[in-house]
Parts: C-alpha cells; structure tokens; sequence
C-alpha cells in the first residue's frame, strides 16, 4: 500500500471543493458581474451563468454532487462546441482549454461520486451499496 494513499480521498473532496467554487465564480461573474465582468446579454448566457451558480456550489458542497457533476460537464461541452469550436476545433488556438478540463473534472467527479467529506456521504446519498455477505 502506498503511504500517500490516506490522502486520497480528503485531497479529493479538497478538488471538489474547489473546482465547485472556482466553477460558481464563472457563473456570479456572468448573472451579477461581481468580478469586474460584465453580465451575460443574451439568454443562453444567462441559463449557463445559473447552472454554472447552482453547479458549482453544489459540486463544492457536495450535495447531488453526481447530478450536478454531470449537468455542469454537459454544459461545458456544451460551451466548447457552441462558442469555441466554431473556428477551430483545436482548444488551445480557440481559447477553449477552460471548458475542455472543466468538462472532464466534472464527469470524473461524476464517475467517482461526492467522497467522503460531503453532504451526500453525512445524509447516506454518497455511500455505495454494501457488498452482499455469502
């Protein structure tokens, strides 16, 4: 066993937490231009600045953090495709970089689930099933 292993899981919901926060900003920036930004014209704008709010904290929290996880990678796909892939399809020419590794910290969130240090693991969501005993 690898002694860094302990820190697997606390360093995780750390991650979490603040890919969450971080993933809120974006949205706050967008509906109420609290970080020198203008807010979003425009309705798509608008819809992706809310789930971006309402994503991001609850990934941060951890609450229906696989739901949230998943809504906030598809919106990024979402983002990548719609706004940046229209010249060039290549993330880094298209300042697309952003959205590609937002997308997919949010679906391994998805895939990995809340972590321990969670509302979902304190409220049993988080938890996976108990192995069936022989």
């Amino acid at each position: 066993m690898n002694a860094l292993n302990r820190f697997a899981d606390p360093f995780y919901c750390i991650m979490r937490l603040v890919v969450g926060l971080m993933f809120a900003c974006h949205g706050l920036d967008k509906i109420f231009g609290v970080f020198g930004g203008k807010p979003a014209e425009g309705q798509l704008m608008v819809v992706g600045g809310w789930i971006e709010i309402s994503c991001g904290f609850l990934v941060a929290l951890g609450l229906i953090t696989r739901i949230a996880a998943f809504i906030a990678s598809g919106e990024m796909a979402v983002a990548f495709f719609m706004m940046h892939a229209k010249g060039n399809i290549i993330p880094y020419v298209n300042k697309g970089e952003l959205a590609v590794v937002y997308c997919f910290v949010f679906f391994y969130i998805f895939l990995r689930g809340p972590g321990s240090f969670s509302i979902d693991a304190m409220i049993g969501r988080g938890k996976s099933a108990a192995p069936a005993t022989p």
